[in-house]
């Protein structure tokens, strides 16, 4: 199986260093790794450099600066480097791997999908859990992720799903929205743990820029995917205890009823009704969980 990886960044010299350590201590080394400068003005494009040198299954693709852009991930200028990355690759890959350059993987990321992918012909999407440092405590915790979303910083995707899934809409909701086309195409998208522990997230959701905002671009994602207004309140209720409290959940509404108004871009008609049937039957599951067992019996 021949494993193609394309990492875009833009200023990440920060981070830049100890992923692509992580990347060399890969138990099972990519067979091609591409590292897409996306127009950084710091020291990212030497770093990435010298980090090529020392291998020949590394390249180095370099994008111009552009201007500045208000919310750069608003516009998924990520997903896009990755999009032009990939076109720039003449090698016949078996999956392509999406990866952010803010990350310590686990030392078997590679090697735990690839035995997933030869073991399980159905897997279209698959990539790893992600964990970050607890501000409180210290401590290492996993980001929230339900095992049927696979996290947009690590997108494995087998070559005959993203085929037929291409082209991957470029706005806020991406990275659902995949998944939603995958499954509707007969694929299975999930998230595996790694025997070596979770990769670790070196700049976790919300910290570049604030939890207002990543909330705020959350409710841009649901509008874009088309969310059931029923699954967009209770994602609402949900993050009333999520920090800023009460603020995060304004937030998140405020974001969905903005992209609303202004008509955003979402999701195709099919994929958007194939996601809200599967919200509400997950919503259905749920209320059979709680209810007692004569009343579970119940069609809804």
């Amino acid at each position: 199986m021949l494993i193609v990886c394309v990492v875009s960044f833009l200023n990440e010299a920060r981070y830049l260093g100890t992923f692509l350590d992580s990347v060399a201590g890969q138990l099972r080394f990519p067979d091609l790794l591409v590292l897409v400068d996306d127009g950084s003005s710091d020291a990212s494009a030497e770093i990435a450099s010298e980090f090529a040198a020392q291998r020949e299954d590394v390249r180095v693709l370099r994008r111009p600066q552009r201007p500045a852009e208000r919310d750069r991930l608003a516009q998924a200028a990520e997903l896009r480097a990755f999009q032009w990355g990939l076109e720039q690759i003449d090698v016949p890959w078996d999956v392509v791997v999406k990866m952010d350059a803010d990350l310590q993987l686990s030392s078997d990321l590679f090697q735990t999908m690839e035995r997933a992918f030869l073991g399980r012909p159905t897997l279209g999407i698959a990539g790893g859990y992600l964990a970050v440092v607890d501000e409180r405590t210290g401590r290492l915790c996993r980001e929230p992720c339900p095992r049927s979303h696979v996290r947009g910083p690590t997108k494995f995707y087998r070559r005959a799903c993203f085929e037929q899934i291409s082209p991957i809409p470029a706005f806020l909701g991406w990275d659902t929205i995949d998944e939603i086309t995958a499954r509707m195409r007969g694929w299975d998208a999930i998230s595996l743990a790694c025997a070596q522990g979770d990769t670790l997230h070196l700049r976790p959701t919300g910290r570049a820029d604030g939890r207002l905002r990543a909330q705020y671009r959350w409710g841009h994602c649901a509008y874009g995917i088309g969310q059931h207004p029923l699954w967009v309140l209770l994602s609402t209720g949900r993050r009333v205890r999520d920090r800023p409290h009460g603020l995060a959940a304004l937030a998140f509404l405020v974001g969905w009823l903005t992209a609303a108004l202004r008509g955003h871009q979402r999701a195709a008609p099919q994929v958007r009704a194939y996601g809200r049937g599967e919200q509400l039957a997950e919503l259905r599951r749920r209320v059979r969980a709680l209810a007692p067992r004569r009343w579970s019996e119940i069609a809804f």
